[in-house]
């Protein structure tokens, strides 16, 4: 009976340092959460961005002023460029965004299923981001007004440390190591020539889905795969 005792004691502490550990997890994770005045501040950001996609789309980047985008969210123009150097960086949420989206899905990626196998899996039920529309048009527009890609240009290479932070974790090995930044840079190129093509797909057939954004990713994946057949 003894023995007994001492078990329920010892599995007592056992379960108060488990409960203990898990408060701090919850604490943790409590405290690494965005306050109230960033949460409006990042909500802001995303207004501004989806009201100048809209006027760029509507009437041209040259041919819209921050002013209107300023009028258009309801803000003064010095609390724009409180937020934004440039009109053309006010769409820079969006971009974030849609990379943001692709990077959330390799964080799913299982350790024992392939590149190509999972980003089929992970897109075959056509989910996109809410957003996908606008995100889309912006990157047509990329392609054609050279300080837009710069903004999108700038969201990649801002993306690079967290995909080479992810592809490090998988591999065991360092972001810092030359092989590491090699394949982020790999992946983040394919990524975004994926987007190009099924931006420009989507733009013949608005009803193409996730599905096809997948498609077209897997072709990119699999050129970048052949290497340099040079």
């Amino acid at each position: 009976m003894g023995s007994l005792c001492c078990a329920d004691r010892d599995g007592g502490r056992a379960r108060v340092s488990e409960a203990s550990s898990a408060e701090r997890g919850q604490a943790e994770r409590v405290a690494v959460r965005p306050s109230l005045a960033e949460r409006r501040k990042a909500a802001l950001r995303f207004e501004i961005a989806r009201e100048a996609v809209r006027l760029f789309a509507a009437q041209g980047v040259t041919g819209t002023t921050g002013e209107q985008i300023a009028r258009a969210v309801g803000i003064s123009s010095r609390t724009l460029w409180r937020h934004f150097p440039t009109k053309e960086s006010c769409v820079l949420p969006l971009l974030s965004a849609g990379l943001d989206f692709a990077v959330d899905q390799l964080r799913h990626w299982p350790v024992d299923m392939g590149l190509l196998d999972f980003v089929t899996q992970s897109l075959r039920f056509g989910e996109l981001p809410d957003d996908a529309p606008a995100i889309l048009d912006l990157i047509r527009m990329t392609t054609t007004d050279p300080a837009l890609r710069a903004v999108w240009l700038q969201a990649h290479d801002d993306a690079l440390p967290v995909l080479g932070q992810l592809l490090a974790q998988r591999s065991g090995g360092s972001p810092d190591d030359l092989r590491t930044k090699v394949h982020a840079a790999t992946f983040n190129g394919a990524l975004r020539a994926a987007s190009e093509d099924f931006a420009r797909r989507y733009a013949e057939d608005p009803g193409a889905s996730g599905s096809e954004i997948a498609t077209c990713l897997i072709a990119a994946l699999r050129a970048a795969s052949e290497g340099l057949p040079y």
